[in-house]
């Protein structure tokens, strides 16, 4: 019996020694507040306390970054650096790094508004571990390049996108096409919307409705069928018949006053899965005017297909990059696939 408590004392006090042990060996810092504008490079600071001492051979340890989220479910894996090795992953490829051998800080290039959030830098070395997390937001708007008879900046009150429904092109009348464009959180463009538009660059070769009834479509880049004997400017088919007369629609979308964003999900999701999880998140499907108004005018940018509110799978990108739209910034149309096909994630919209 003596024997039994003595036992039993000695594992409570090696327990609690272990505790203590393992203590000293966590560290963590305040969190760090960085401020970052769009388009720009910024580094999230990581420096361990005892860098001088134990940690001041990075290559010998385990670095990692998280995007972490409410749910640490929905937490994004960053970056990973084991020794020589590193990895990184989803919309940060080819677009982070670490500045040095000896130093855990993570350089973000090219921010974009879906960067804003918290970050956790975690570096284990035997033993011991560090942690420090930082709160990373984005401000400001991106500039853009014009074409060559672009003299000055133009406003940025909104964006004109052209829409087509899932039926196919030209498959709108007037009265159609003011509905498609009010289901995208939108309105039908005017003239002088299209106009600025042209002059930053829309170039499209399929004619719209716009609001005074006539048809148009903008070319910048004048070829073949496309303005080709006509040269660059806004293509005209007159005034067409509401009724009978059928187009695609030019929309114009104003800026977002809710949050568009990417709803990082564990696996991929039917249509109806997709409308689900945002409603469960608080929030609604994304509809097209948010996604352009999102890419256009906060710079937003995210390489993954997701859907949206009219059972159409876009994505926007405002960096081109390999794999990822690497001619030019745009919204990516992939289509509007099989309702019940698990292949994408999704876009959500929060008031």
């Amino acid at each position: 019996m003596w024997r039994i408590e003595k036992m039993t004392s000695l594992l409570c006090i090696t327990m609690i020694s272990l505790t203590l042990a393992g203590s000293a060996y966590s560290q963590s810092t305040p969190t760090v507040n960085v401020l970052a504008d769009l388009g720009t490079e910024i580094t999230l600071p990581c420096h361990p306390p005892s860098i001088d001492s134990v940690y001041s051979d990075i290559i010998g340890m385990r670095v990692e970054w998280t995007k972490v989220a409410e749910d640490e479910a929905r937490n994004e894996a960053v970056l990973l650096s084991m020794g020589f090795h590193k990895k990184t992953y989803g919309s940060f490829v080819d677009r982070v790094y670490m500045k040095s051998d000896d130093d855990a800080s993570l350089t973000i290039t090219d921010v974009s508004a879906d960067d804003s959030g918290t970050y956790r830098c975690e570096i284990i070395y035997g033993v011991e571990d560090f942690t420090q997390e930082i709160i990373l937001k984005v401000q400001g708007s991106l500039a853009k390049d014009f074409p060559s008879f672009i003299s000055s900046p133009l406003p940025r009150s909104g964006v004109v996108f052209p829409y087509s429904p899932s039926v196919g092109r030209y498959n709108l009348n007037y009265v159609e096409a003011t509905k498609a464009c009010l289901h995208q959180n939108a309105s039908v463009a005017n003239l002088d919307q299209l106009r600025q538009a042209w002059k930053g660059g829309l170039d499209w070769c399929n004619a719209g409705w716009l609001s005074d009834g006539t048809v148009h479509y903008p070319v910048v880049r004048a070829r073949g069928p496309c303005g080709g004997n006509k040269g660059p400017g806004l293509i005209s088919y007159g005034t067409r018949n509401k009724q009978n007369s059928r187009y695609d629609v030019f929309c114009f979308a104003t800026a977002l006053k809710g949050q568009f964003y990417w709803l990082v999900q564990p696996d991929r999701l039917t249509f109806s899965e997709a409308v689900q999880a945002c409603l469960d998140d608080g929030a609604e499907i994304a509809k097209v005017g948010h996604i352009y108004s999102a890419w256009k005018l906060q710079g937003y940018d995210r390489c993954d297909a997701g859907w949206l509110a009219d059972g159409s799978v876009r994505y926007p990108i405002s960096r081109p990059r390999k794999n990822c739209s690497p001619t030019e910034a745009a919204v990516r149309f992939v289509g509007f696939p099989d309702k019940m096909q698990k292949s994408y994630g999704v876009y959500c919209y929060k008031k």
